[in-house]
């Protein structure tokens, strides 16, 4: 088992055990500072989705740092066993975990999200099959975070306002289109 520290908030320094799983990236801690500095350390009041869930590392960033609510989704009943094992020990029922296909979520919920955590296996074309979705699930004025093998200049009605290059991953801070 691997293990991710969770880098602000409340829970600061408390680390989440994964499991290795083919395709699992845990957003490494430099990203992850970068996006928090983007978005603000204190997201009080902000309902969260991270949709791809894997370590689950942003979602308990998001709730570490106020979070009033925040969905991780996450297919592979291994790892979400394992994304519950972290909830239960962080304590925290802000945390709403859910056992499901991303699309077939996305197509279900009737949440609105103010941030998406956006980042889902490689060179599968998950990006654009659920753009069309997202406007039935996001807020108004709700930002996208997303990470890709690629640089991204908009998924639907966002568009790319910040991004960075880490490696081979960049990553984006993606806002709703001004009309």
């Amino acid at each position: 088992m691997s293990r991710v520290r969770i880098i602000g908030g409340a829970w600061r320094r408390r680390f989440v055990g994964f499991d290795d799983a083919a395709g699992l990236r845990p957003t490494p801690d430099a990203v992850r500072e970068t996006l928090f500095n983007w978005l603000g350390q204190d997201l009080s009041g902000l309902a969260c989705l991270d949709l791809f869930a894997g370590s689950g590392v942003l979602g308990f960033e998001a709730a570490s740092r106020g979070a009033a609510h925040v969905t991780l989704v996450e297919r592979d009943r291994r790892i979400l066993a394992r994304l519950r094992e972290n909830a239960a020990a962080l304590g925290n029922g802000r945390l709403e975990l859910v056992g499901a296909d991303a699309l077939k979520f996305l197509g279900r919920t009737t949440r609105r999200y103010d941030l998406l955590f956006l980042d889902p296996p490689y060179r599968q074309g998950w990006i654009e099959r659920i753009a069309p979705l997202l406007p039935a699930v996001l807020a108004a004025g709700a930002r996208i975070y997303a990470e890709a093998e690629r640089p991204i200049e908009r998924i639907g009605a966002w568009r790319t306002a910040r991004s960075g290059r880490a490696g081979q991953v960049f990553y984006h801070l993606l806002e709703a289109a001004q009309p």
